[in-house]
């Protein structure tokens, strides 16, 4: 028998297989991958292997792709009210997850989550993968998953795939003052796509899905978080991405703060894009990189934009860069993060030195009086978001940083959009199993509240040993939102997760890549669970993965912050319709 991890790991077969003895050194543990490469077929020891009679082609579909669209489901999932509205035959045709032919199905939960479910009609390997979205979401897209490069089965149609819309259209004001609407998003829509698609899943193959899994990042990495903590038993493993998961403080404190930072005092901005480069080459020698120009290890630079401040007289050229008071003034707050009138964090991250190259765009404008991502964040949140009532007229200029200010905004939602609670122990006696993964480059959410809210999961949980039991996180130098950046940024979370899920196989470690335009892999290096970090002991090529150890950060490992909020269980809260009434009560369901 061969179970889906194994195939997984036959993507890039020759690479993995002149790799296979440095990775068994590097990890720690043996892959096996030259036996894998070889076509090793041995038993998975899982008692829901697929048997050897369905590998080769699959489970084939149990009735017609255009019968889905007539089958009478009302009554299929209790208390969740769904059609389908299309169900097409599609030709293999390419897209990213892959080149596989299915039958595409599209359809609305009530009131008006939209969302496609794609069902092979080869090759299904009994397993469901839902994905999650990006931004505010308000589209339906199943044409990528996240941190799953490389899985051959996603590529060749092993798993049923499903995604929605979250409930609303593009834009945050479509669903502000709605509540249903604002649950949906907030954290009820993927719950109740992953019934209905279940249910579809089992009438079109005759049968349920062996292991139901979540993979998404930022938002999508919200969703995946949410689903773990709200809804405990949906999916056997779950793929957060740089979740999005503190998303009120989020998208309010930290947005906010980075942008009155930048453009100071409501002028124009101190730093552009054209200051990135040089900026970022003093960033690394003060921070020591490595010749690779990566910062392995952020957290612990503690490097101060005073050490290249312009003398009198003094212009900043690119051959001889300085910076000016307000230059100092803007980066010493970034890089603080967001506090109030005591100091105390506002949200728990800040961006990590190394980052800077990253910042185009999103932290800084490309010119003086243009605007940025963070502003444009913060006002979708705080027109149509945090309050019961909308606000066209606030900008990023009006949020204050104040312990009331905070207190108001995080009080004002019911704890709808956080997904932040630390108690994840339904989710592990579920036997479920969690892989955090987060950008150390990140411009858009700062990786250190992952490791804030990893940390307190730790404690919550019992322990370190505890929580790396059914739960690890793993953080990627240089890596930017979601990919990106400068250092290597292609992973493939899926199969580690499927290997915990069906093998109890917990990665030790995952390996990263840089890959061309022409899919060629330029680089590749191991990144360790937290708080472990890759480093180039061996002196060999930075771009080999032989060439590094595990190291503990004593940095990532001591990270404590000064957070005027919490990571706490009990905050969240579910709304539903009573006689009429939208009612709010404490509770996660």
């Amino acid at each position: 028998m061969r179970t889906l991890s194994r195939w997984c790991r036959w993507s890039s077969v020759s690479f993995m297989t002149a790799l296979a003895a440095a990775l068994a050194l590097v990890t720690g543990v043996s892959m096996a991958l030259a036996d894998t490469a070889a076509g090793s077929a041995s038993a998975s020891g899982s008692a829901t292997a697929v048997t050897a009679n369905t590998t080769a082609s699959g489970i084939e579909p149990a009735m017609s792709c255009s019968g889905v669209g007539a089958l009478d489901l009302a009554a299929a999932v209790p208390g969740v009210p769904f059609e389908v509205t299309s169900a097409t035959e599609v030709a293999a045709d390419g897209n990213t997850l892959g080149n596989w032919a299915h039958c595409d199905v599209k359809g609305v939960i009530a009131p008006q989550i939209h969302f496609e479910l794609r069902l092979p009609q080869t090759g299904w390997q009994a397993d469901y993968l839902q994905l999650g979205c990006g931004g505010l979401c308000g589209s339906v897209s199943t044409a990528a998953a996240a941190a799953s490069y490389g899985c051959v089965p996603l590529t060749d149609g092993a798993f049923a795939v499903a995604s929605s819309d979250e409930g609303h259209s593009q834009g945050g004001g479509l669903f502000s003052t709605d509540p249903t609407l604002r649950a949906d998003f907030g954290y009820k829509s993927d719950h109740l796509l992953a019934q209905v698609a279940k249910v579809l899943v089992k009438h079109y193959y005759g049968r349920p899905a062996t292991h139901s899994y979540f993979d998404g990042c930022s938002q999508g990495g919200h969703q995946a978080l949410t689903e773990a903590q709200r809804y405990p038993t949906d999916f056997d493993g779950i793929v957060a991405g740089a979740p999005a998961n503190n998303f009120t403080a989020l998208n309010t404190f930290s947005h906010a703060w980075t942008a009155q930072s930048v453009f100071l005092d409501g002028g124009p901005a101190t730093i552009t894009t054209a200051d990135l480069a040089p900026l970022h080459t003093a960033v690394l020698k003060g921070c020591g990189a490595s010749g690779d120009g990566i910062i392995a290890d952020p957290l612990s630079c503690t490097w101060d934009p005073a050490s290249i401040k312009c003398q009198a007289g003094q212009t900043s050229t690119a051959a001889d860069f300085c910076l000016t008071a307000d230059q100092i003034t803007t980066l010493r707050r970034i890089y603080a993060g967001p506090t109030d009138e005591h100091g105390q964090l506002l949200y728990p991250g800040y961006q990590l030195r190394g980052s800077e190259l990253n910042w185009a765009g999103i932290v800084v404008p490309t010119t003086a009086t243009g605007n940025t991502g963070d502003q444009n964040f913060v006002k979708e949140t705080i027109r149509y978001q945090v309050f019961d009532e909308t606000h066209p007229e606030l900008t990023y200029r009006d949020v204050k940083f104040t312990s009331a200010y905070f207190e108001k905004i995080m009080r004002s939602n019911e704890g709808l959009y956080d997904a932040t609670d630390p108690d994840l122990s339904t989710f592990k006696k579920a036997g479920g199993k969690l892989i955090l993964w987060h950008g150390l480059g990140d411009q858009h959410i700062p990786a250190v509240g992952t490791m804030a809210y990893y940390k307190a999961v730790q404690k919550a949980m019992g322990g370190a040993a505890a929580t790396s039991g059914f739960a690890r996180l793993f953080l990627l130098p240089g890596v930017a939102h979601c990919g990106g950046g400068q250092g290597p940024d292609k992973l493939d979370a899926l199969t580690a997760i499927v290997d915990w899920v069906t093998k109890d196989r917990a990665p030790e470690s995952l390996l990263t890549r840089t890959v061309d335009s022409s899919g060629k892999t330029t680089s590749s290096r191991p990144t360790y669970p937290f708080p472990h970090v890759a480093k180039n002991t061996t002196g060999g090529s930075p771009d080999s993965p032989s060439s590094y150890t595990a190291v503990k950060s004593t940095a990532e490992a001591g990270l404590t912050l000064n957070w005027l909020g919490s990571f706490r269980s009990g905050y969240e809260k579910a709304g539903n319709w009573v006689h009429g009434k939208w009612v709010v009560t404490p509770g996660r369901a």
